[in-house]
């Protein structure tokens, strides 16, 4: 039995599947197989193959965050926002979601039942899995504040991991560096509070990201975290890039820190502007910006400019 015909018992599986199709920037070339898990089991055993066949691998919700090369990738993608999706929420505010669950879809649900702590995420495009491991966050407060543990899959166990453990700070996380836990679920902690105020709240926020963000061009959102010194969009502004296009790819009008498609953007276009970007500020003012977007089918000669 082939190994696609072995992982088709365990979930739909795309063959030649183009990135481009699964990513906000709508970049990205083909992989090789592109994976739904039908369970958590079933990707605990989907794992278990392609750990056995030494065939590489990426493990995505909604493909924000993220710049894939426009080269082939010989591995697998494996998305879990397509069944790994379900989220129980407990009369004292605890709630339970899988890794696939949209953080906006739950930000909305918890404002159903009343419940505050998820305003910030109501508009952070992205899947819950992806947000816990980069610490997704907005207006001063990230999903470290109200998670209580996530859990991962590790050596093909199913292991709760306490929030002490997981060495959060911003934009940071402990699944960083360490790769070979796959988060499929986590706990959260929200507080009761007045629906009304919890309508306002996230009702303002999304208006202001609407008026502030370029929301109708595919991205990626930010694409350099704030440094210490001033907000990454004002250094960008300083150094004059503001509109700045390569190829496809410009750094938006509407908000500097992220770069858009303007059409038939390759990921080379993205990154020379991102490299740009960096040159540009370590010469003028010593900062190094680092990226929020995560580099995917990538190595350090595709990343020479």
């Amino acid at each position: 039995m082939s190994l696609l015909e072995r992982l088709q018992c365990y979930g739909e599986v795309l063959v030649h599947e183009p990135m481009s199709r699964h990513t906000t920037y709508r970049i990205g070339g083909k992989v090789d197989y592109y994976i739904y898990p039908h369970t958590e089991i079933a990707l605990v055993q989907i794992l278990k193959m392609l750990k056995a066949e030494n065939v590489p691998y990426y493990v995505l919700g909604r493909g924000s965050n993220l710049l894939f090369h426009d080269d082939d990738f010989h591995g697998a993608i494996i998305n879990l926002d397509k069944t790994l999706n379900n989220y129980y929420f407990e009369p004292d505010g605890t709630l339970v979601a899988q890794a696939g669950c949209s953080i906006i879809n739950l930000a909305i649900e918890a404002l159903k039942r009343s419940f505050t702590g998820l305003e910030f995420a109501s508009g952070i495009p992205g899947s819950l899995g992806g947000g816990l491991f980069m610490n997704a966050g907005a207006y001063q407060s990230d999903l470290a504040g109200i998670v209580e543990s996530v859990c991962v899959i590790q050596d093909e166990n199913l292991i709760w991991l306490p929030k002490s453990s997981l060495d959060y700070r911003y934009r940071h996380s402990l699944f960083q560096n360490h790769r070979d836990l796959t988060i499929v679920a986590a706990r959260l902690k929200l507080e009761k509070a007045d629906q009304e105020q919890i309508r306002q709240l996230m009702r303002s926020r999304h208006e202001r990201r609407v008026s502030s963000q370029p929301l109708d061009k595919p991205c990626a959102g930010s694409v350099f975290r704030n440094p210490d010194e001033r907000p990454a969009w004002k250094i960008i502004d300083d150094l004059g890039l503001r509109g700045l296009q390569i190829g496809g790819a410009r750094i938006s009008e509407k908000h500097s820190n992220f770069i858009v498609n303007e059409g038939g953007a390759k990921a080379e276009d993205v990154h020379a502007l991102i490299s740009r970007i960096q040159k540009s500020a370590k010469e003028k003012y010593a900062i190094d910006l680092i990226t929020e977007v995560e580099y995917l089918n990538w190595d350090e000669k595709k990343k020479k400019v």
